[in-house]
């Protein structure tokens, strides 16, 4: 068993910084690169892709990713998991396998896939057996909306990715597996946690949700001094140094820009939280109240003391659903009473969309540099404000009448208030809305396949 791994994350999202995994691998010693391509929405992006090519579905990105990474990832014996999967494992692996061979790595890489966790084909058997897979947030049954479904996927947790690196692969693609099953899965590995020790897999837990979001735990999004964060054109992405204990420290490569402190640690952890007494994965029930956290150094932050309990016996599945469509125009107007002016064109928008008789789900119209962000004012803004940009937003069943709102935007130039601009974008875009689904499914409905490909 070894004394300490370093896991190092190397994206947040797809479309995170491209050449961030690269500083990973080349900017000193790491045994495990962790990649968190996906989101809620992206897996309806990647079912529409695949609906258009079989052959898409995944991360596109990864691929040329690993075309930069694979020969320091072989040559070092540094490990990957991603699941830059979505819903074309197999046609990831594939491409990987691709790239191995054209840089003359063939036998030098094995490549596990996870799959199991896309239901859709599944959906209509489901509901016939009375698996009704309700919203967690209304109540409501899928049925009510099963002919909309784009998507629908089950979060894996570690112990699939924990098999593939047991049978030796050096690469491990995903679908929708938990992001922070990405991380655990190395420690279970390494250190051969067993399926009940329910602390240190809730340390582990914590670990992968503490950089799941990449540099957003060492300097990047961060509120508690921000100006004074040092160069964060080069910011260093964190790295977990995990010891068989559970405790483990966050830091990140020496000579990087960011900053891992405290206060930086503790805004990730409190990042998409519920209850913090009961962070449910399927591989435990980590208790945030028990974290401590205390300086180890300058960018080393220990992280420890960290309690967990048995899992549920349920997983959560991610559903995506068609819910109609929606179009965003914007204008700005300038000073004096730039403010005024982008009310007044707000009015004037309304009272011509009510002639036309034209029916939305929602209008909804903010004044951004007035009073968007923060919603209302407790008073009035500013009467100087240099420039105030009306956005309004309409969401609806009938795409005709989106797409007349459309055109509803530009007049306001030459018919409306004064001083405006900010019209070189074109007319607002109709796009469908992709509406997420929250359920609950038993796990005995749910079985991970493991595979292990050559290269």
């Amino acid at each position: 068993m070894k004394e300490k791994i370093r896991i190092a994350a190397g994206q947040g999202f797809w479309g995170d910084l491209p050449d961030a995994p690269v500083r990973q691998v080349e900017g000193g010693p790491i045994d495990y690169l962790m990649l968190d391509y996906l989101a809620e929405v992206t897996m309806s992006i990647m079912q529409k892709q695949k609906a258009r090519d079989p052959n898409a579905g995944y991360a596109r990105d990864f691929v040329p990713l690993m075309r930069r990474i694979l020969p320091a990832c072989v040559e070092r014996g540094i490990k990957v998991t991603a699941n830059a999967g979505g819903v074309n494992v197999r046609g990831c692996a594939g491409a990987v396998i691709d790239v191995a061979r054209e840089l003359g790595l063939s036998g030098k890489v094995r490549i596990g896939i996870v799959t199991g966790d896309d239901i859709m084909p599944r959906i209509d058997e489901l509901l016939s057996r009375g698996v009704e897979l309700r919203n967690m947030d209304t109540g409501e049954p899928l049925s009510t909306v099963r002919d909309r479904i784009q998507s629908a996927n089950a979060y894996l947790g570690a112990w699939p990715i924990v098999e593939a690196l047991k049978t030796g692969a050096q690469i491990v693609i995903t679908g929708r597996a938990t992001d922070t099953g990405l991380t655990l899965a190395p420690m279970i590995h390494e250190f051969g946690w067993p399926e009940n020790d329910w602390n240190r897999l809730a340390a582990g837990t914590i670990a992968g949700h503490i950089i799941e979001c990449g540099a957003q735990a060492s300097g990047g999004n961060c509120q508690f001094e921000w100006r004074s964060i040092p160069n964060l054109a080069d910011v260093g992405f964190p790295i977990v140094e995990a010891s068989p204990d559970g405790t483990f420290v966050v830091t990140k490569h020496e000579r990087t820009g960011g900053w891992v402190v405290i206060p930086g640690i503790k805004e990730q952890l409190v990042y998409e939280m519920g209850d913090p007494r009961e962070y449910i994965t399927p591989d435990c029930v980590a208790d945030f109240t028990t974290i401590q956290l205390e300086y180890e150094g300058r960018d080393r932050v220990r992280v420890f003391g960290i309690e967990g309990r048995p899992a549920t016996e349920f997983l959560k599945v991610s559903i995506s659903y068609s819910a109609g469509f929606k179009a965003v125009g914007t204008l700005v107007y300038a000073w004096p009473d730039a403010y005024d002016k982008a009310q007044a064109a707000d009015r004037i928008l309304r009272r011509r969309l009510d002639r036309m008789g034209l029916k939305f789900d929602q209008i909804l119209t903010e004044f951004v540099g007035a009073s968007a962000t923060h919603g209302p004012l407790a008073g009035p803004p500013p009467a100087d404000a240099p420039e105030v940009q009306l956005r309004v937003g309409v969401r609806g069943q009938d795409r005709s009448a989106i797409e007349r709102f459309t055109k509803e935007i530009a007049p306001l130039i030459l018919t409306g208030p004064p001083a405006v601009t900010g019209f070189a974008g074109g007319r607002p875009k109709v796009e469908e809305i992709v509406a997420y689904w929250p359920a609950l499914i038993p796990k005995e409905e749910i079985t991970p396949s493991v595979e292990v490909l050559d290269a």
